[in-house]
């Protein structure tokens, strides 16, 4: 495992941008606390309000320059900002909103990302912003291995597999040749085979489109615990046990689920899968420290 440069990527670059920045930090500092050859591959979500954002519902607005000083955040450690474009009901008039475009422009340097579902959103970002580089999303729920092949044909940098195929040993197999361009969400917190996904999925687009923040999805599982420890209970979860065989088999890139979720989920999501185990408490607690040092010097500059 250690021979092999395995690549992690992050929810929530706006929401938890502290922590993601903590996290990114404390890799550089201490780098021996960490996982052997892990590092961060980029940092994904949306700036509140994009319309073309899909897969969870943000509302609110960024300015310029909040837009700005986010990306140079990441930007200047080397990680990627990846734009979760997922909205699978725009229409052609969508493409030329003005928020979004800016915000592809403010990115546009060879270096940031974005995920992908609409074909006429996605044609348009070819055609108007070449230097992106396009991930294909699981929000596209492709779990036919026919159209799964198919997709890690096309020119995607990567794509990222439907939970359902985790620990789906023939599909696995069958894309073993692609490992390299294939993401895995290893801590998805939906159940395998859930009939209500892709209705799901469609409602939060529209909702993003409308700008509706107060319609709820009748999901059957909203009464469950929202904790890590639950998480790791569900069927599709990838235990660090087992990630060694994924890793053997040439799957590098891996994706941790996050969006929408309490910020303790997250966290504890990170320490356990990047942190080497005896060094949990101690990166918690520097994480801890980093965000309290980040909130202080916010509120000084709010002062002044």
């Amino acid at each position: 495992m250690a021979e092999r440069e395995i690549i992690w990527h992050l929810p929530g670059f706006c929401y938890f941008r502290q922590l993601n920045y903590a996290v990114i930090t404390l890799m550089e500092k201490y780098p021996e606390r960490f996982r052997e050859g892990y590092r961060i591959g980029s940092v994904y979500g949306t700036f509140p309000g994009a319309i073309w954002n899909g897969g969870r519902v943000v509302m609110g607005i960024a300015g310029k320059k909040d837009i700005e000083t986010t990306l140079k955040l990441y930007n200047s450690k080397g990680v990627p900002v990846r734009f979760t474009w997922t909205n699978s009901v725009l229409e052609e008039k969508h493409i030329y909103d003005t928020y979004c475009n800016l915000i592809m422009r403010l990115a546009d340097n060879g270096l940031n990302q974005v995920l992908v579902n609409s074909p006429v959103l996605e044609q348009y970002i070819r055609q108007e912003y070449p230097n992106y580089k396009l991930i294909s999303s699981t929000t596209k729920r492709i779990r036919n291995m026919e159209k799964l092949k198919e997709e890690l044909e096309k020119d995607y940098y990567l794509v990222v597999l439907d939970y359902d195929l985790n620990h789906d040993k023939k599909a696995l197999e069958a894309i073993e040749p692609y490992a390299e361009r294939v993401e895995i969400l290893v801590n998805e917190v939906c159940y395998p085979g859930c009939d209500l996904r892709e209705q799901h999925y469609l409602q939060q687009s529209r909702l993003q489109l409308e700008f509706d923040a107060t319609t709820v999805f009748p999901c059957p599982n909203r009464s469950t615990q929202r904790t890590f420890e639950e998480c790791k209970k569900r069927p599709a979860f990838i235990s660090n046990e087992q990630i060694g065989d994924y890793i053997e088999r040439g799957f590098r890139n891996y994706k941790i689920a996050g969006r929408g979720m309490p910020i303790d989920f997250v966290k504890e999501s990170y320490l356990y899968f990047l942190v080497k185990e005896e060094n949990q408490a101690f990166i918690r607690g520097k994480i801890d420290e980093l965000i309290s040092q980040f909130q202080n010097t916010r509120q000084v500059k709010k002062q002044r």
